[in-house]
């Protein structure tokens, strides 16, 4: 079975980064994606949203919000997969969690395993 674990959270000024990590075990199906959702204080577990998801072949997809800004990495040998946040803003605040699903995973109902979530925390 799938387990993921992520890394890699914390709290920073905008206009700073951060890298998080998530290491992941068990079989992963060739056509799962991998990929980071986030979910805001007030919205619930429904309201997550994805952030970056990359295929078994690493090629990445990328909400509006944050194209340009986060780049996602995922290395099948390392069983990791990364997410580089630059330039970060006070609404990129939120729970992220790293999630297996069908590709292309663009929301909750595509995600068959979440991972426990880790804090990012940006201050003006």
């Amino acid at each position: 079975q799938e387990r993921l674990v992520e890394s890699g959270g914390g709290s920073v000024q905008s206009g700073g980064s951060l890298r998080l990590a998530c290491k992941f075990s068990g079989y992963i199906h060739p056509n799962y994606c991998l990929g980071w959702f986030r979910q805001a204080p007030d919205n619930g577990r429904e309201g997550r949203e994805m952030v970056a998801y990359a295929d078994n072949g690493g090629r990445p997809g990328y909400a509006d919000s944050v194209q340009g800004r986060f780049t996602i990495s995922r290395d099948n040998a390392k069983t990791t997969l990364s997410l580089t946040m630059d330039n970060l803003k006070p609404e990129d605040t939120a729970m992220y969690y790293c999630a297996v699903g069908l590709c292309p995973m663009l929301g909750v109902p595509d995600v068959v395993k979440w991972g426990q979530g880790t804090q990012v925390t940006v201050s003006s």
